[in-house]
């Protein structure tokens, strides 16, 4: 991962692109590992992963060398998680959002002198994990 921002400081870092994986682990371990795992043969890892249904233990995530983790706070399994790299982090600004519901998570990429090369400074990725219910409204998280 160190090898993507190559001839970067950390006061200048482009990126050429902005990888993201979003998947869903099914609440298993095993589909966690061999998901991140995989990670390893690219040559650009994910910056970011968005995971719904993510394994956890007493609510806690797993950990995975090279990443943080976030999930809304307790009560219940997380249903959704991002993955920020650390790498990312050293170079650029991340805030992680919490919505009103356990289905969604954002996190905010800020970067002072601008992202992708353009005059934007803020990059907002959201994930959200649509369930439908057996009760009014009949979905987890509202359209709107």
């Amino acid at each position: 991962m160190d090898n993507f921002f190559t001839g970067y400081t950390d006061s200048s870092a482009v990126f050429p692109s902005f990888p993201i994986v979003q998947y869903n682990c099914l609440g298993s371990w095993d589909v966690f590992l061999s998901l991140f795992h995989s990670f390893t043969r690219l040559p650009h890892p994910p910056l970011l992963v968005a995971m719904q249904d993510p394994p956890s233990r007493r609510s806690v995530l797993p950990m995975f060398p090279g990443f943080m983790s976030f999930a809304p706070p307790p009560p219940g399994r997380p249903r959704v998680a991002i993955y920020v790299s650390r790498t990312l982090n050293q170079h650029l600004s991340c805030l992680t959002v919490f919505h009103d519901c356990l289905d969604m998570i954002s996190v905010d990429v800020f970067s002072p002198e601008g992202l992708f090369g353009s005059p934007h400074h803020s990059l907002r990725v959201t994930l959200v994990y649509l369930l439908r219910t057996n009760q009014p409204p009949y979905r987890s998280v509202l359209p709107e």
